[in-house]
């Protein structure tokens, strides 16, 4: 298998590139400081075609023109210069668009898909709960079906992109009975925004990825047409958890590009910070450790884009649920890793919150718990060797 990109890819690579440099890049520190989340900039995009990547072109996507690499792609270029708003990126794209479109009906497209697309509005996707995380099948939130219309009642946690303003829905799994077996029986529901009762409670306090829109979730007696049901009823937790295969090769895309800005941080400094009348680039213990920079962002890159190269040739599931762990894995770890080097390296500005390694180092740390811990990566890469691994 190739793992050397396009060079279609690398010319869209460039295009995003210097779109992230001129539009967000100048502005990341202003909206980390005052946790703002830049709705111009994100219609920008939209305007650039980085939500249609994955998309038919019959809703304004690219259609033939795009794939899962060139998401990946993007993801990372954005993230390069600001993780929050590639962050927003993807979860606009594999956690809000994705659902829709893998499992809609040609009506919840048609309503749903050609404002996401263009980046005019936003979607977000409910899964996590304050008891249900990783274990997401302890979901708490219920729907019932009431003459033709499911009543909800529940709360969601960590859900982002869910309280923009030009957010439209969110997809939220809920128990919507039992099965046979005993186990709930977890079912997928599009709430559209303003729906009575549905409640977006304020921003959280996070640690990093400031300027990305992410609350809490509350469901009184929401009330949603019986078609709003996403996909087949019963399905929805086998639903997220393909949704969440892709997500976390679009998260390892996510940790490829702060890799990528502290090595480029980090070489910049090094050979302009003279001590002793020499860059400290010409040391050893400086050069060293960014060298190892440069490995983290290529090894992570080969992972990453392998896995979304599976993805595009549609290899057997199986196959890229195993590569997509391992990326993601590997990825977020060395984000931290590379984090805590590019801050060294920097010495005392690198505690400094006007220079971007900062900002990087508190950002890096949720890559390793969002859309599965590593604690899952690794627990899934244990079963795909066939260990019975709990």
């Amino acid at each position: 298998m190739n793992f050397v990109l396009s060079p279609e890819h690398e010319a869209f690579r460039a295009s995003v590139r210097e779109f992230a440099e001129a539009e967000i890049a100048p502005h990341a520190t202003e909206w980390d400081r005052k946790h703002h989340f830049p709705v111009d900039v994100v219609r920008k995009m939209g305007a650039l075609g980085l939500f249609g990547l994955a998309a038919p072109e019959e809703f304004g996507g690219a259609g033939e023109d795009g794939d899962f690499t060139s998401l990946c792609v993007a993801i990372e270029e954005i993230g390069r210069v600001d993780q929050s708003m590639g962050i927003t990126l993807e979860a606009a794209v594999g956690l809000g668009i994705n659902p829709i479109l893998t499992y809609g009906t040609d009506e919840q497209k048609q309503t749903w898909l050609p404002d996401l697309v263009a980046g005019s509005a936003l979607a977000g996707f409910g899964l996590t709960e304050p008891g249900a995380g990783s274990d997401a099948g302890a979901t708490a939130t219920k729907a019932e079906l009431v003459d033709g219309q499911w009543r909800i009642n529940g709360s969601k946690q960590f859900i982002t992109n869910s309280g923009s303003d030009i957010t439209s829905l969110v997809t939220v799994t809920a128990r919507t009975g039992q099965r046979e077996d005993g186990r709930a029986e977890v079912s997928t529901l599009i709430i559209p925004s303003g729906t009575a009762g549905f409640v977006v409670e304020p921003a959280y306090d996070k640690l990093g990825w400031h300027a990305s829109d992410t609350h809490p979730l509350t469901f009184t007696d929401v009330l949603v047409p019986e078609s709003n049901l996403l996909g087949a009823r019963g399905r929805g937790f086998a639903q997220f958890l393909a949704i969440l295969d892709d997500g976390r090769v679009a998260i390892a895309a996510l940790a490829v590009g702060c890799i990528q800005a502290c090595l480029d941080l980090s070489v910049q400094y090094a050979g302009e910070r003279t001590t002793f009348k020499v860059p400290i680039g010409a040391k050893q213990g400086v050069a060293f450790q960014i060298a190892d920079l440069q490995v983290m962002a290529e090894a992570a890159r080969v992972l990453t884009y392998k896995a979304a190269a599976l993805k595009d040739a549609g290899r057997p599931m199986a196959e890229f649920k195993q590569a997509a762990a391992i990326a993601k894995l590997y990825a977020t770890e060395a984000a931290v890793t590379a984090t805590r080097i590019a801050t060294q390296v920097f010495g005392g500005y690198g505690f400094m919150e006007e220079y971007p390694v900062a900002r990087f180092y508190r950002d890096a740390k949720v890559l390793e718990i969002g859309e599965g811990t590593s604690e899952v990566q690794r627990m899934l890469i244990a079963r795909g060797l066939g260990l019975p691994v709990e």
